[in-house]
């Protein structure tokens, strides 16, 4: 039966002590993070320090009133104590990612009068406040963190001065530790997705590092041991934070602690299934690792009954299952018909942006031969003497995950010499001339595209990365944003597709935009709702609103889907053997890789769990 009021928040705040007990049994510390988002609340009675209305969220919050302002500061405060009852060592006040607090502090959002606005001195009152009455209501042995905005990357935002006597005020009121946040939710500049550099933001992390005495703590795309270790002894930072790479590999600390950093399962940044399932309403969980926060549904019991199982193709699917059944104790052996193992996971690491699939791959290969998985690589499987051996009892089972092949659509002249297919592009390097057509712009259209177009080194220099984004590194001006230095087009590209409306709208919610940014900078056209008639030696002829008009391109690239090879598998049946299809080869629509992934583990799962029964 419900409590009300207070009774009530007292009740949810002990409900938390089964998560911090386990924290203190396993012999850690938590601390939990207070956060008002502000105009970023997604409902019509959102309150923030101006009535301004972000474009991210479609209500207008109310402005707080005085009285409003002070009785948020108290709800801080209560928070922190109820965090106090519920067993946390201590909080984290939200003061970056341009939440509530940072629209206090950000003469963009905050067009007050008061005392809580106007100059700076008046538009830090309300941090200085909240760390104040925070620190000044809990024990010194309860930590109090303060997530600082080390650069808004919004027009309006503070300097790196302002940041910087920010720091060093927190710090005065009564703050233990600094952790560094980067950016706005709502800015132009990405800051965390794969095509960020590694460590991007240490010279704001520095400029907050040399302002105060008390420890500082890094953040944003740091994934790998060397990256954090870097932070460290260059003395940028006092310790770093990791969120997403933990949700990759929970077991990443033990790992580096033990000296196996070449078993961690690396974070690629890709968003894809963390933030992307959040902003869409779904439980969040992880690309490289599908039992982030799912693991109470997996049954990691080790089969009763060891199988003798070949999987057939080296694919992310036909990975994950080799993976997940080896640790099962089945004897797999994996047979590969390319010269390396990845499959369609060696053409995304070719696309700018996506080198973090090297570190992917690099997990595969260490963890298969960890867990003794026989790998064998150049061997194309052929369905009778795959027959014969199982018959024979060599193996017991076998596991078809042969992937896709490009689909070639009925058009004419998609033979012609100029036309290419992803693969050739991004698999062969097959030469691109200087005016391209893209045929097709679902999730590969959009990555040939960035290919062709966007320079590789954008995502790993990070001097080059401000350049191209309008990043002021030396963080002078307002909100650490300078113009934009965007390089010349390497191409002219045109994108096409059959359905109307925007192209690329089903890309990543939290990285979609990203990628449209780059292309339009690189002066790519998209065209929506064609009819492809003919490629000749003119180019490509299509018709929109009723119109003939002609692409006079040098080569045509066919992003037009993919199609399942699964011939190997029907081949098998067909002799009377049961396989288990798997991956692209059973599901073709538009390659996804988590999909992938997260199919081969289960496929292990259940296939253990019934071998036990």
């Amino acid at each position: 039966k419900p409590f009300a009021g207070t009774l009530a928040t007292q009740a949810a705040a002990r409900r938390h002590q089964v998560v911090t007990r386990a924290v203190h049994d396993a012999g850690g510390r938590i601390a939990m993070q207070i956060l008002h988002t502000g105009r970023y609340a997604y409902h019509p009675l959102a309150v923030a320090p101006t009535r301004l209305r972000s474009p991210i969220s479609p209500f207008t919050p109310f402005e707080l009133s005085a009285r409003g302002v002070e009785r948020q500061i108290r709800a801080f405060v209560r928070c922190a104590t109820l965090a106090r009852e519920a067993g946390y060592d201590g909080v984290e006040i939200m003061g970056s990612e341009g939440y509530l607090i940072n629209e206090f502090t950000a003469a963009l959002t905050n067009h007050r009068d008061d005392e809580f606005g106007g100059d700076f001195d008046r538009r830090v009152r309300f941090p200085l406040e909240i760390v104040k009455a925070v620190r000044a209501r809990v024990s010194r042995d309860f930590m109090v963190v303060y997530r600082i905005s080390s650069i808004d990357l919004m027009e309006g935002g503070m300097t790196g001065a302002e940041v910087a006597e920010l720091a060093r005020r927190v710090q005065s009121a009564g703050a233990d530790l600094l952790n560094v946040g980067v950016g706005w939710h709502e800015s132009a500049v990405p800051t965390m997705a794969a095509n960020v550099p590694r460590a991007a933001w240490r010279h704001a992390v520095r400029n907050i590092k040399q302002a105060v005495t008390i420890p500082v703590m890094a953040s944003n795309r740091i994934n790998t041991p060397e990256v954090a270790e870097d932070l460290l002894a260059s003395g940028t930072a006092d310790l770093v934070s990791m969120a997403r790479p933990l949700l990759a590999d929970p077991a990443f600390a033990n790992k580096t602690r033990e000296g196996r950093a070449d078993e961690i399962n690396t974070c690629i940044g890709c968003n894809q299934a963390c933030l992307d399932h959040i902003f869409t309403e779904r439980v969040a969980t992880c690309l490289v690792n599908p039992r982030a926060g799912r693991e109470l549904d997996w049954d990691d019991h080790p089969a009763a009954v060891p199988q003798r199982v070949v999987v057939v193709g080296g694919g992310a699917a036909g990975m994950a299952f080799s993976l997940e059944a080896a640790r099962r104790g089945h004897a797999v052996t994996l047979l590969e018909a390319g010269p390396e193992l990845g499959g369609q996971l060696n053409l995304a690491k070719q696309v700018p942006g996506k080198q973090e699939f090297h570190d992917m791959l690099r997990h595969f290969r260490v963890a298969l031969a960890r867990a003794g998985v026989q790998v064998q690589l150049g061997v194309k499987a052929q369905a009778p003497e795959l027959a014969a051996r199982i018959q024979a009892g060599e193996f017991d089972a076998v596991v078809v995950a042969t992937g896709v092949t490009p689909r070639t659509p009925d058009l004419d002249g998609a033979h012609h010499p100029k036309v290419v297919s992803y693969a050739d592009v991004l698999g062969q390097g097959a030469p691109v001339g200087q005016r391209v057509a893209i045929v097709g712009a679902g999730g590969i259209g959009f990555d040939v595209a960035e290919y062709l177009v966007c320079q590789s080194d954008e995502s790993t220099q990070p001097a080059r990365f401000m350049q191209i984004w309008g990043v002021d590194d030396t963080l002078q001006t307002p909100g650490g944003l300078q113009p934009a230095q965007a390089p010349a087009p390497t191409r002219q590209v045109q994108m096409f597709q059959r359905k109307p409306g925007t192209l690329g709208k089903h890309l990543g919610k939290s990285t979609g935009w990203i990628l449209k940014a780059k292309l339009r900078r690189a002066q790519v056209e998209m065209t929506a709702g064609v009819t492809y008639q003919r490629i000749d030696d003119a180019g490509l002829h299509y018709q929109v609103d009723g119109e003939t008009r002609v692409a006079q391109v040098d080569t045509v690239v066919m992003c037009a889907g993919q199609q399942s090879q699964c011939s190997l598998y029907d081949e098998l049946v067909a002799l009377g053997v049961q396989a288990h299809l798997i991956g692209g080869a059973q599901e073709a629509a538009e390659l996804d890789a988590l999909r992938a992934i997260q199919q081969g583990m289960q496929l292990a799962s259940e296939w253990s769990q019934a071998a036990t029964q």
